[in-house]
């Protein structure tokens, strides 16, 4: 790379060894064949490589659970390689991979222009940086009001409220889709991301395409909603959602936790959080290709679906590469990093945060991307 402090995040074996002894994993090349349930592929090592070093990411911090697995199941098999990753948000995480900071993003949003430009530059070589789809999770809106743990809402509903034109939990337009539940007439407090975010992108956009009353025309990473409590991360977020009554708030599902979840209108029936219902949108979703040729990969989600049993309110989260590297250890571990998040991974990260393993397919596809990946 073009920035010396990405190359400077891999450093050797041997280094690692007295300064990190026991933490890290090296990888070896990995052939990779059909998995029999599906989900991305099983990943076989090659006897033919011996990584060794650090690698280092940041990100979204939606996919900060699943990372955790990833980070110890492939340090398990590769003790030689220590990854740290940062779940410093998205737009945090784009901004660190630009700046030539680190050697992967994690992004639940695709880079714009300007970040496209800056990726030209941080990288080696002029191909730049590509999106590559391995996190699809639902996006859940939680609340915390005593004995209450689920309640029906349509888009224009979570709008108004998002948007501060509902005040009050007892709203007829609460009420109207919650006959049986006994509402309290307590101020709603909304909580929001303070930081750019990913999974706030996705929120505004399931809110700008979904209901017909979001007080913004286009979508952004920045809050755009009524002012309120806000928090840095996904953690910030359901801390405050947790330690106070009547608010109300929007977080990657695996932090939902014992948080009372809301239920989506689609169709003509309300359809709470799940993996499969949020693979059911994305399977519905086309995959086109990305802004920087064939391999850079993205989905234009359908957020206005009314198919049975989807939940529209989903998110895919990117990891973001390099299409080139100049030092060849850099290369490899992310390289092997990656195709092992796209193989035995995806039912790592679908225990550890309950989100839904990519198909079979773009588990290949991913991993042939990968293989073209050039050192200089």
């Amino acid at each position: 790379m073009k920035i010396a402090t990405r190359t400077g995040a891999v450093i050797s074996a041997a280094a690692l060894t007295f300064a990190l002894a026991a933490c890290s994993p090296s990888n070896e090349e990995t052939d990779t064949t059909e998995s029999a349930a599906g989900g991305g592929t099983t990943t076989e090592p090659s006897e033919s490589a011996d990584l060794s070093g650090n690698l280092v990411g940041a990100g979204a911090s939606s996919q900060e659970s699943a990372m955790e697995a990833w980070r110890a199941g492939f340090q398990g098999m590769n003790p030689d390689v220590t990854i740290s990753y940062d779940p410093v948000g998205s737009g945090g995480g784009r901004t660190q991979f630009t700046d030539g900071a680190t050697s992967f993003a994690g992004s639940d949003a695709l880079m714009d222009e300007e970040e496209y430009a800056g990726a030209v530059e941080a990288c080696d070589g002029d191909m730049g940086a590509i999106h590559l789809p391995l996190y699809i999770s639902p996006i859940a809106v939680v609340f915390n009001l005593e004995g209450i743990d689920s309640l029906n809402m349509d888009a224009n509903t979570i709008s108004a409220i998002f948007s501060g034109e509902i005040s009050s939990w007892d709203d007829p337009m609460i009420a109207d889709q919650n006959p049986d539940v006994e509402l309290p007439s307590d101020t709603i407090t909304i909580v929001h991301r303070a930081d750019e975010s990913g999974t706030t992108e996705n929120f505004q956009d399931y809110l700008v395409k979904a209901s017909d009353n979001w007080v913004a025309d286009e979508t952004s990473g920045d809050w755009q909603g009524a002012s309120g409590e806000s928090g840095p991360g996904t953690s910030a977020v359901v801390q405050i959602v947790q330690d106070n009554s009547g608010t109300i708030g929007y977080v990657d599902a695996s932090r939902a936790g014992e948080l009372g979840t809301v239920a989506l209108k689609v169709g003509e029936e309300y359809v709470p959080f799940s993996a499969e219902a949020a693979a059911a949108v994305v399977d519905a979703s086309p995959l086109s290709t990305g802004a920087n040729g064939e391999n850079d990969l993205a989905y234009e989600l359908d957020r206005t679906t009314t198919a049975s049993g989807a939940y529209p309110l989903v998110l895919v989260s990117y990891t973001i590469v390099c299409q080139q590297y100049d030092d060849e250890n850099e290369r490899a571990l992310v390289t092997e990093f990656v195709k092992y998040i796209a193989g035995d991974g995806q039912e790592q990260a679908a225990s550890a945060a309950g989100s839904s393993p990519i198909s079979d397919n773009l588990s290949t596809r991913v991993t042939e991307i990968l293989d073209g990946i050039a050192a200089g």
